[in-house]
């Protein structure tokens, strides 16, 4: 009798994989419609690992915990859903702090997931045990630690509602390694989108607003985060059309009207346009939509508009009377309120007039001496070439600033931006969520010799999904913004500014696998443009800046908005 085959052991019935705590949250993820996920395995986290092969989520390895949590602000900017970052306990969870309290500072939705020792450890100090729950809590608007596998699908759907809904921010999800190894039986309950919508704002309040913008006779939008972060950017642009009332913007602001908009002025505050803080000085109506009356943008508060009232309109009622008095407050849902905003009043002719000749005045200037690259300049190019595609990434300091002042925005997902944590490095790790978010889109990170250090591996994560981010490079070899206030404010105390010793930066993208060139010269300046633009795939253009030059004009600290210091 001819041998038998041995049986194809690949073509046996397999075992369905167990039900464990990891594999439930891995299908309620999927549930909630995440798509993507940006962290980095490790032992406490290693069940949900185990749980993503043959899943519909997408998760993008990076190199560090901290460019996981940039990239999940960034895909949430770009989408209104919460971001998601995964990391294992001990450092992996404290790497993600943070872009946590990034995320919290500027009201971005994110969902961040970090492994956890075994519920029996826990309190021990074992290895790699951290309470992360109680170290973000200053930064969260919420956290919960799984304790119980049955509890996953409510918990974790009711974790996203949490970070989307009202005024958005992060939410923490701390997974014990047992809870996510336990098996379970329990059916999968199927969380829906959308969540409920916020109040509506009350009639009164919306009378009362009516009645003050009736009576003004210098009246102006100051135009925050919160609109877009509200999704209500349509619907302050039909209230700009309608009222045809000069705007300005905060740095969170900027996009939610296009900047080419007849009736915006720019952004205001310390790095403001002049016009802009100008016309807010002279208002006599500030109808203040999502922002916050941050002392950057303020100045010294005292002096800020001083002879304007206030209507403030904002999803987050904790907001209201802050730091400034509201003598109208609408708080809720801010698509209701702007769409019942229906002025009616005197023409303001005289004083929209007023208003663009101030930007006329105080435009900007472009031609600046010598043959170097001029940064303003080569920033408003190529906003301007890559049309409403452009999706700026940009990290802190003086090209930050340069961004907002000079940079075309269509939108405000155009424009991400570490705004009130100021965290340098935010730049890579956010281009790659944005691009993730937006695969049409051209996003461009713009960073600094200073800020690229912050987060360089991640030039790996970029070359390993093949992710055709731009990389404008402005390098002056120093801390550019902290190099210009020891010379203007601490006597030309120059103290540990000085990066002489930066690394040939086109090289080192090259080793990493991503097309990279130098520019130094301004008649270079429109091939360097159309090569970043043209190339199909990730580039680096390594763009040689003067390192005296400055960021203009600038109110200095503790003074008044109108008392700008200009070159």
């Amino acid at each position: 009798m001819p041998a038998q085959p041995a049986p194809d052991v690949t073509d046996a019935p397999q075992p369905a994989a167990p039900r464990t705590g990891a594999r439930l949250l891995v299908k309620t993820l999927e549930g909630l419609g995440v798509e993507v996920i940006f962290g980095y395995p490790g032992g406490a986290i290693m069940p949900v690992y185990d749980a993503l092969p043959g899943s519909a989520l997408k998760h993008i390895l990076v190199r560090h915990e901290q460019g996981a949590a940039f990239a999940a602000d960034a895909y949430g900017r770009m989408t209104g859903r919460a971001g998601v970052c995964m990391a294992t306990s001990g450092p992996g969870a404290t790497n993600l702090i943070t872009g946590i309290a990034n995320a919290y500072m500027d009201s971005v939705p994110m969902v961040a997931i970090t492994g956890q020792v075994a519920s029996g450890l826990m309190g021990t100090d074992a290895f790699q045990e951290i309470d992360i729950f109680g170290l973000t809590l200053p930064v969260v608007k919420h956290s919960v630690i799984l304790r119980d596998p049955a509890e996953i699908p409510e918990k974790v759907a009711e974790a996203f509602r949490i970070a989307e809904s009202g005024r958005p921010g992060p939410v923490l999800i701390d997974l014990p390694k047992d809870v996510a190894q336990a098996e379970i039986a329990a059916p999968l309950d199927h969380p829906r989108r959308p969540w409920p919508k916020p109040a509506a704002p009350e009639a009164a309040s919306i009378e009362t607003a009516n009645a003050m913008i009736a009576r003004a006779e210098k009246p102006l939008l100051y135009i925050g985060g919160g609109v877009s972060r509200a999704g209500a950017v349509d619907t302050l642009r039909a209230l700009a059309a309608r009222a045809a009332i000069p705007a300005v913007a905060t740095l969170q602001g900027l996009g939610c009207l296009p900047t080419e908009h007849d009736d915006f002025i720019g952004m205001l505050g310390m790095h403001g346009l002049k016009a802009a803080n100008l016309a807010v000085q002279e208002s006599d109506l500030l109808i203040c939509c999502g922002a916050r009356f941050d002392d950057r943008a303020t100045g010294q508060l005292e002096t800020f508009a001083p002879n304007a009232s206030v209507i403030h309109i904002d999803g987050d009622h904790a907001e209201i009377g802050k730091l400034r008095r509201a003598d109208a407050a609408i708080t809720g849902d801010l698509v209701t309120a702007l769409e019942r905003l229906a002025p009616q009043r005197p023409s303001i002719d005289g004083w929209r007039g007023h208003v663009a000749a101030l930007k006329r005045e105080h435009a900007l200037s472009y031609d600046a001496p010598g043959r170097g690259v001029y940064a303003p300049a080569f920033l408003k190019k190529l906003s301007e070439a890559a049309g409403d595609s452009f999706v700026a990434a940009c990290d802190v300091g003086q090209h930050q600033m340069w961004v907002a002042q000079h940079c075309r925005f269509s939108r405000p997902q155009a424009h991400l931006t570490s705004g009130g944590l100021g965290a340098m490095g935010y730049g890579l790790p956010a281009g790659i969520g944005a691009q993730m978010a937006a695969p049409d889109a051209t996003v461009v990170t713009v960073s600094g010799d200073g800020s690229i250090m912050m987060n360089i591996q991640e030039l790996a994560t970029l070359r390993r999904y093949r992710t055709p981010l731009k990389i404008v490079l402005l390098d002056n070899s120093t801390l550019g913004l902290v190099r210009q206030w020891q010379e203007l404010f601490f006597e030309e105390n120059f103290s540990e500014v000085d990066l002489f010793d930066n690394p040939d930066f086109a090289e080192v993208a090259e080793a990493f696998g991503v097309e990279a060139f130098t520019v130094a010269r301004r008649d270079e300046t429109d091939a360097a443009i159309d090569r970043i633009l043209n190339t199909r795939g990730s580039i680096l253009a390594h763009v040689r800046i003067d390192p005296m030059e400055n960021v203009w004009p600038l109110v200095p600290p503790g003074r008044s908005n109108a008392e700008m210091m200009e070159a």
